[in-house]
């Protein structure tokens, strides 16, 4: 019986704390030119589907974690870092028919099996690609200094279109003027992981001031995410926070 008592009573805590709150579930989205659906896969890496195109974005963690999905018809890079340009996962996935967005710097350290589809895309430029319109963002570190992680030009963010729908990826970014000034954001997943990029307050700060819709937190190792998601709650911004499971497979 204290077993039992004792299994409750974690169960309830652990619902409590926001803890049952995190799922890999996906999340379906309308547009006017169909379903997009967005997965969590892991840490920095996202996937979507839109009609018959499969999306990965920044593959890592190996290539297992991609098995129910059909071969990608596009993946987008966002930095040369290995949780985002990682030779290991790519190998294990059919990229046979895959087009690579990618910023120069990526593509100077692409296997040359990668490189039969390319797109080269450069902070401040947008390209239509597979029928998407992409815009390429900036993403680095403040200052924008010899000491930067993340140089100013190196890598990319990207804003996507799904039909009307707005989506934003922030990459490996700290709270820049260029994520504060974007407009009209339906979905965005912005990071948040010290000492890389920026913290949750810094984070919270830039969601409150561009509001997109929805928001999804994500390469947040070791961050709070939860008070993340009470900062922007209490704050009065019309942001849907939605809280993913990006570490526990």
């Amino acid at each position: 019986m204290r077993s039992l008592f004792t299994l409750l009573f974690f169960s309830l805590l652990m619902f409590s704390s926001g803890f049952a709150q995190l799922t890999t579930t996906p999340d379906t989205y309308e547009t006017t030119e169909g379903e997009l659906t967005v997965y969590p896969i892991n840490h920095g890496t996202v996937a979507f589907t839109y009609n018959d195109l499969t999306i990965f974005v920044d593959p890592f963690g190996g290539a297992e974690r991609f098995a129910d999905f059909d071969a990608p018809d596009l993946i987008f890079i966002t930095d040369i870092h290995g949780d985002h340009l990682n030779p290991e996962t790519l190998q294990g996935l059919d990229t046979e028919n895959t087009t690579f967005v990618v910023p120069q710097a990526v593509a100077d350290q692409l296997d040359e099996a990668f490189k039969t589809d390319l797109v080269i895309i450069s902070n401040g430029e947008s390209k239509e690609v597979a029928g998407l319109d992409v815009t390429a963002l900036p993403m680095y570190n403040l200052p924008d200094d010899a000491s930067s992680r993340h140089k100013k030009g190196r890598g990319n963010g990207y804003v996507i279109m799904f039909g009307d729908t707005k989506l934003y990826l922030s990459g490996d970014t700290e709270d820049i003027p260029e994520m504060r000034m974007l407009e009209n954001v339906d979905i965005a997943f912005v990071c948040m992981n010290l000492p890389y990029t920026m913290d949750i307050y810094q984070a919270a700060s830039a969601v409150i001031q561009f509001q997109p819709k929805v928001m999804y937190p994500y390469h947040h190792r070791g961050q709070d995410i939860e008070k993340f998601k009470e900062l922007i709650d209490g704050s009065g911004a019309e942001v849907d926070v939605r809280l993913k499971d990006w570490y526990s497979k």
